[in-house]
């Protein structure tokens, strides 16, 4: 039933889609659709413009019924405050000084042109916006420059930034030595350094460090944001500070615009490198500072940009087509930069490989030494240090203290006594005080280092002991009276194996010939590329044997060296005019004969021909050399009078029965001929200045320091003997007192460790200099490491080197310090800063472009030029007091500290709030500093050490 029901369905449906179709045609269901879909349309159209029209309607209702009608006298005011013209006045005073201001104002006008205007007249065109904030800014300029004129600055630039400057080196200096012992095989990295380098700075500061602010630049500009809107607090009116928006686009600019570009130049290492070469422009790049610098470099980048710049110019000058004499020329040129090739290829196949690169390591196991005599030891002070050191490993230092005690002692008799000559030569009153203070002073000695209860005791023999105190007890004591004894002590330390000759195989001998600058760089041989390396001597191939092989090629008689000045020459060095000689060296032996033309001045003939005759006396009556001579003019005939007399001069001291004579003085002859500059023994006025440079035989005090290091009875034994001595010299002459028997406290001033301080923090209160002198000479503690050595020669090369500059500018250095300062401040010199400033930032009124980074050979060639002129300009006195490697070690490790980014900015941010302690302080500016700094991970990291180390103390108690 159910199927024929189904059936009758589909069948009927089926006929009715048939007839349906015959009847309106196939396409009826697209016409169908397309009707329903415009009949919904058309309704929603009507619907949405019946509504919108009712909707406007109503919001007219609405706004005339709901707000007041509006007053017809705003529209109006309005209209005329449009049309009228506002004029804009401006002050321009800012300083008080028309040539600070000018330059100011334009600093001013660029600043809001490209930082604000650029962008601003995209939304209106209504200056007044700009006038406030250009109003505001001149606000803020006048009172920072009311407040500078109140400030003494003098104690900020004389002693505030040494001591900063003095602090950030010692944190360097202490970050590398952490470095160092942390593992001595591996070298740490630059960002190890930087890590280690503001651990120490929390250790020393113990408040504040700036690793957030030096290391993140997110941190740095939240930082200076923080440090504009205070300025700005200080420095605005209350109403201009209260406007959010004006305030916030002022420190944009100051914080942005101009602190952030200034900071990131001033703290960029190849920018400093640039300043420094421009600083020291007028110094010229000599031969030796320029392959010191390449021989003790560890840096493979600059050796290969040395490299490459030799390959360079290599390839160039054999590229030349020239004839004459212009082809020795470049010849010469030629060797020059393939010995240079040679030495960085040398050594940065070291480098690579991981070889020993220590120049004094190297020396100490390949290198022959030269031989430095006792006698020269013990009037050295470089060299004394070195033996004092080794001394007292020895428990020889009783002997030593014994010769330096009596050295002084005769000094100061002698003294004593030709004050008491002269007294009675003028026939005035005597006394016998000074003949029983010298008596007290003799005993002293006997007791401290002869007597039975000596500790530690002298061993001489005993009959001269037992002479010596017959004569203090029947006879008037004599300069002399410990000379025996005296000789007996220095025959036992030159021949006892203990002393002088273990000292000659020792470590510290090598270290000692290294300050000396008498250690010649080892030739290697047989090295792993086959060529072999050889750092010393010239360019020139005749040349490339070290000293000791030159000495033994003089002994040999199928040698034959002749020299004489081919021609002469006048030279004009920044306004000082000199002769100059060209020397012409002929060598001839067997099987070969070499030329090589050397040049000389006067000067280094002086010097050689006193260093000669200071060590072969017989030498002094039977050369000798034409003496100095002023004039005016540098004429032809006196040039050939003088080179005649200099020609004598150098066959007389090349004649073979000259060398056999004297063998050792070809060790000096050859150093004077070698084709390099002449490194001179000692200036004139080193010699002038050896009176008082020689500590032991022309300061007592300098013996008293220099027991500091022996036990305590020693010490106290000379202690009171140079107290003696004092009163004495009291009663004789203040002068006397003052320079030779000051003696310094022996107890510090406090029991922390002076290496955790602040350099300022040494400052003795009792030295009667004044503060801007001590802090320099404590600053040069720092920069050459003196603490590393004893405290004699600590002490004794601080004095020398206050002598040394009293020398030069007399008793007068620390006016012209205070006056330097005070140039420095003028006006004159502060408009010509900012206008370098504004030159720097906006060349010729245009904003400078962000300089492109330049290539990293260059730069690593301005690192090499920067080093070697910082080299070049030390001054060989400065080496003779403090030792050439330690000058060496300082010079560079000062430059080192300036090629780290991050350090360099946390030292311009030191300076920079020194400098807002100074200008404000009366405002707690430290403490706002350590709250902006107190985010420091390595503070925080510190303060978990401190309570940690504290609690076990906290629990005992």
């Amino acid at each position: 039933m159910l199927t024929e029901t189904s059936l009758s369905i589909w069948g009927w449906g089926s006929l009715g889609i048939v007839l349906f179709l015959i009847t309106f045609g196939p396409f009826v269901i697209f016409y169908l659709t397309f009707y329903i879909l415009c009949f919904v349309g058309g309704g929603l159209v009507v619907t949405l413009l019946f509504g919108k029209t009712n909707s406007e309607k109503y919001l007219e209702q609405c706004e005339h019924s709901f707000l007041p009608p509006t007053s017809t006298g705003v529209p109006k005011c309005l209209e005329e405050m449009k049309r009228e013209a506002r004029t804009i006045k401006i002050d321009r005073r800012l300083t008080g000084a028309n040539i600070i201001d000018e330059p100011l104002q334009q600093v001013i006008q660029f600043s809001l042109r490209d930082y604000v205007q650029y962008w601003y007249y995209t939304l209106s065109d209504d200056e007044s916006f700009l006038l406030e904030i250009r109003q505001t800014l001149q606000n803020a300029l006048i009172q920072f420059a009311t407040r500078s004129k109140e400030i003494d600055w003098q104690p900020y630039f004389t002693t505030r930034i040494v001591d900063d400057f003095g602090t950030h080196l010692r944190v360097f200096r202490k970050a590398q030595q952490k470095i160092t012992e942390k593992d001595d095989q591996v070298k740490g990295t630059a960002e190890d350094l930087v890590d280690t380098f503001f651990e120490v700075e929390v250790e020393m500061e113990k408040e504040v460090c700036r690793d957030l602010v030096c290391t993140s630049p997110k941190d740095e500009e939240g930082f200076l944001r923080d440090l504009c809107e205070v300025l700005l607090y200080l420095l605005l009116p209350p109403g201009d500070f209260q406007n959010k928006i004006m305030r916030y686009f002022v420190r944009e600019i100051l914080a942005r615009g101009i602190l952030l570009p200034l900071i990131n130049q001033l703290s960029d290492p190849d920018y400093i490198n640039q300043y420094v070469i421009w600083m020291i422009r007028d110094s010229n790049c000599n031969y030796e500072a320029f392959m010191n610098i390449i021989k003790l470099s560890d840096n493979i980048g600059e050796l290969e940009a040395v490299r490459d710049k030799a390959a360079e110019e290599l390839q160039y000058l054999r590229s030349l087509d020239t004839a004459g004499d212009d082809i020795n020329t470049i010849k010469n040129q030629i060797n020059s930069l393939l010995f240079v090739k040679k030495v960085c290829d040398s050594r940065i196949q070291r480098l690579q490989s991981g070889k020993e690169i220590n120049t004094v390591k190297l020396a100490a196991n390949f290198g022959k030494l030269c031989t430095v005599p006792l006698d020269s030891i013990l009037v050295d002070n470089v060299a004394l240090q070195f033996f004092m050191d080794y001394m007292q490993q020895t428990g020889g230092q009783a002997h030593l203290f014994f010769w330096m005690t009596v050295e002084g002692y005769r000094v100061t008799a002698q003294q004593q006594l030709e004050v008491l000559l002269s007294r009675q030569r003028d026939g005035k009153h005597q006394t016998n005080q000074t003949k029983g203070l010298l008596r007290a002073a003799a005993v002293g000695i006997y007791e401290q280092y002869l007597s039975e209860k000596a500790s530690p005791r002298v061993t001489v023999d005993d009959y001269l002991v037992a002479k010596l105190a017959d004569t203090l007890n029947h006879e008037d004591p004599t300069p002399e009276i410990f000379d025996d004894i005296q000789r007996k002590v220095y025959e036992l330390m030159l021949r006892d194996e203990r002393f002088y000759p273990s000292f000659r195989q020792n470590a510290l001998y090598v270290r000692m010939l290294a300050e000396l600058d008498m250690l010649k760089d080892p030739s290697f041989r047989g090295s792993d590329d086959g060529d072999g390396e050889s750092f010393n001597g010239s360019p020139t191939g005749s040349i490339n044997l070290s000293l000791d092989d030159l000495s033994n090629v003089s002994s040999d008689d199928s040698v034959q060296l002749h020299a004489y000045i081919s021609d002469t020459g006048v030279c004009n060095d920044h306004g000082k005019t000199y002769a100059l000689y060209a020397i012409t060296v002929h060598r001839r032996n067997l099987n070969s004969e070499e030329m090589w033309k050397t040049y000389r001045r006067y000067s280094d003939f002086h010097d050689f021909h006193m260093r000669i005759t200071e060590q072969f006396e017989s030498l002094s009556s039977i050369l000798k050399l034409p003496g100095k001579k002023t004039f005016n003019n540098m004429d032809r005939d006196f040039l050939e009078k003088r080179k005649k007399d200099l020609n004598a001069y150098l066959q007389l001291l090349l004649a073979p029965e000259m060398m056999k004579a004297s063998p050792a003085l070809a060790h000096y002859v050859y150093d004077f001929l070698e084709n390099k500059a002449y490194s001179k023994g000692k200036g004139d006025f080193a010699r002038k200045m050896d009176t008082f440079v020689n500590p032991l035989r022309n300061s007592m005090r300098n013996v008293s320091n220099a027991v500091k290091s022996l036990p305590d009875s020693l010490a106290e034994g000379m202690t009171k003997m140079s107290d003696n001595m004092g009163k004495m010299s009291e009663r004789l002459g203040q002068d006397i007192k003052q320079s030779f028997f000051k003696v310094p406290p022996l107890i510090p001033k406090t029991d922390s460790d002076p290496e955790h301080r602040r350099v300022s923090a040494q400052l003795d209160d009792n030295v009667d200099d004044n503060i801007p002198l001590r802090v320099m000479l404590l600053l040069m503690d720092e920069v050459f490491d003196l603490k590393e050595r004893n405290q004699w020669l600590r002490r004794n090369i601080k004095n020398l080197l206050q002598q040394l500059i009293r020398a030069t500018y007399g008793d007068t250095i620390n006016r012209k310090i205070v006056d330097h300062v005070d140039w420095m401040t003028s006006p004159e010199q502060v408009a010509d800063s900012v206008k370098r400033f504004r030159d720097a930032f906006w060349p010729n009124g245009i904003l400078a472009e962000t300089v492109p980074c330049r290539d990293k050979s260059i730069r690593m060639r301005t690192r090499v030029a920067g080093k070697t002129k910082l080299l070049a300009i030390m001054p060989d006195e400065l080496k003779h007091i403090i030792g050439a490697e330690t000058t060496r070690k300082g010079i560079l490790r000062v430059f080192e500290m300036f090629q780290h980014n991050q350090l360099n900015r946390r030292m311009v941010y030191v300076f920079l709030e020194g400098f807002l302690e100074t200008l404000f302080p009366q405002y707690k500016f430290r403490e706002l500093f350590n709250k902006l700094h107190s985010r420091s991970k390595q503070m925080q990291k510190y303060k978990q050490k401190l309570q940690t180390t504290q609690a076990p103390s906290l629990q005992k108690r």
